[in-house]
């Protein structure tokens, strides 16, 4: 059993502490915290694309340290997964958090050839290969509860479900300030059919980090406008009383988590000795407190009144588009006949499984068919492993992450974390809604789809599976 998974299975609250990987390679390790149990968390390429990977940085700590492997999907396949699970497990590392991964700092969604775009391997269909493949693998998620339209959030909750079923051991939640969020998720996870342990990312937020954040957009970081100019107001007035506000902070959300009954924290920004010594000095403040207290003293230091400070401005959200009803039921009507019935069936396994249709000329002319059919009415980029059925005929292709299974942690009020688009996810998620499908995309799981078969003919896939071998 690992260290991470004997803490949270025996209810052992504890602490994981990012460290984003770099070109450091000595780190000291760090056992315990405030008294709590201390594990080493190696972020996946967070400062650029090209960082080493987690298992470098690991390899460079005391193997009695507990650790805990982040995995990001972008620009990776599921031969990128099966090494580094395989490169994990050499190294005596079973804990690993499977993430779809952010915006890659160079991407080429806009390319002219669908073969060179960048793609990502989502974290439902990383953890659904881990699970069949390394079941001794212990696999934690990320959510992002920190969502205010109804169509991002509900998006957000169903595909939670589906990392739920698809056997997620642990989950951690995205960083956020709103801890209303916070508790209704777990709420949410309690009563739910599959309850797993759920871990908070906290992170002591200074004004510099938060200006930074909202500047830059940060993906999937709600920071609201109430919260960036305390935190302004409170630097502008005293720089060293700032800061000791801001780790007191991050501690009163550590003790009230506990108190809520969540399993642990996920530490970030707290990298450096320096850093850790001011969050455990605050945590001891604190330590001894009712979750009244903690509450009381938190609405202080936050300047909460209200109750929505922590909320952003609802009127900026993006401006949605609702999908076509009679496209939706006019696809599913075709899919039907021409793929699912008898019929179908029977023509097509005599029509596609000739080895004719497999090379040469006539591979590339079905091809071309089925691209210039299908890319105007659904965006269609010939990825060999047509979805549609599964995903309400929106096409994932459209999105710039290539997600099937539900959105990223990385939207905001509706927008693509791309911000040139509303999310597909939202879309799909409202076209659910009115069709009376959410079980769709609450119950199933969509496999990723294997490089080897893109740019190949989904229609001759279809009626003659592939079989790709990892």
């Amino acid at each position: 059993m690992s260290a991470l998974s004997h803490y949270l299975q025996q209810q052992q609250f504890c602490l994981v502490l990012e460290q984003i990987v770099s070109k450091r390679t000595e780190l000291p390790p760090i056992s315990t915290l405030a008294g709590l149990p201390c594990v080493m968390a190696f972020a996946d390429r967070v400062h650029a694309d090209d960082d080493p990977s987690p298992i470098t940085l690991a390899q460079s700590v005391s193997p009695e340290q507990a650790k805990l492997l982040h995995f990001s999907g972008k620009a990776r396949d599921v031969k990128d997964l099966q090494q580094f699970v395989e490169q994990a497990k050499q190294q005596n590392l079973h804990d690993v958090l499977l993430l779809t991964g952010d915006k890659l700092k160079q991407h080429n969604f806009g390319h002219t050839d669908p073969r060179q775009r960048t793609r990502y391997l989502e974290s439902v269909s990383a953890l659904m290969w881990v699970k069949a493949h390394a079941p001794e693998m212990y696999c934690g998620v990320a959510f992002n509860p920190f969502k205010y339209t109804e169509s991002e959030e509900q998006a957000q909750y169903l595909k939670f479900e589906k990392k739920q079923r698809a056997g997620a051991d642990f989950v951690i939640t995205q960083l956020g300030y709103d801890l209303n969020k916070i508790l209704k998720f777990k709420q949410f996870v309690d009563a739910s059919a599959q309850p797993c342990p759920v871990l908070a990312c906290v992170m002591p937020l200074t004004y510099r980090r938060a200006k930074f954040m909202v500047k830059q957009q940060v993906a999937g970081i709600e920071i609201s406008r109430h919260l960036l100019q305390h935190l302004k107001a409170e630097l502008q007035e005293n720089a060293a009383w700032a800061e000791q506000r801001v780790y007191a902070r991050a501690a009163l959300q550590i003790w009230i988590y506990r108190h809520w009954g969540l399993a642990g924290i996920h530490v970030s920004g707290c990298q450096n000795p320096e850093q850790q010594a001011l969050l455990e000095q605050a945590m001891a403040q604190y330590q001894t407190w009712t979750l009244e207290q903690c509450l009381m003293e938190w609405n202080r230091l936050c300047k909460i009144v209200r109750g929505d400070e922590m909320q952003p401005d609802l009127s900026a959200a993006y401006p949605q588009r609702q999908a076509s009803v009679l496209k939706y039921q006019v696809l599913q009507v075709t899919h039907d006949w021409l793929f699912d019935s008898t019929l179908a069936q029977k023509i097509g396994r005599f029509v596609f499984q000739r080895q004719f249709w497999q090379q040469g000329l006539a591979a590339k002319s079905i091809l071309a068919v089925e691209h210039a059919s299908k890319h105007a009415v659904v965006g269609c980029e010939s990825c060999g492993q047509c979805r549609l059925a599964e995903t309400l005929y929106i096409c994932p292709e459209t999105c710039p992450k290539g997600l099937a299974n539900g959105p990223c942690g990385g939207t905001r009020l509706d927008r693509c974390e791309f911000a040139d688009r509303e999310c597909i996810h939202s879309q799909k998620y409202r076209l659910a809604k009115q069709v009376r499908q959410q079980d769709i995309l609450r119950y199933e799981l969509i496999p990723a789809v294997p490089v080897e078969i893109r740019q190949t003919s989904s229609w001759v896939n279809w009626f003659n599976p592939k079989v790709i071998d990892f």
